[in-house]
């Protein structure tokens, strides 16, 4: 096993751990802006991870163009549509958890 092998394997596996405790993170969360916080924040960095990892994988060619396009894509996309749920929310006069009492 080389080492470009072994460094995509451990980003890989990195961002499959980051991604499996980021859904317990979703889990134990109290309310849905926090949820959709760790959710939006996890989701993130492990698609991140993962397909860094793959492009290490693959190398130079057209497969690691279109993963470093998926990318940026996800990159783009993720936080845009975590805004956008948490401010229809909002407007939706679905409050948030301030406390516990």
């Amino acid at each position: 096993m080389d080492i470009i092998s072994l460094v995509s394997s451990l980003f890989i596996t990195t961002g499959a751990l980051s991604i499996l405790v980021g859904l317990l993170g979703v889990y134990r969360m109290p309310d849905f802006y926090t949820r959709l916080h760790a959710a939006s924040i996890i989701d993130t960095l492990g698609a991140m991870l993962i397909l860094f990892g793959l492009i290490l994988y693959y190398g130079l060619n057209i497969v690691s163009l279109k993963l470093l396009l998926i990318l940026i894509f996800i990159l783009i996309t993720t936080p845009t549509a975590a805004h956008a749920l948490a401010k229809s929310a909002l407007h939706g006069n679905l409050k948030p958890i301030l406390k516990d009492d």
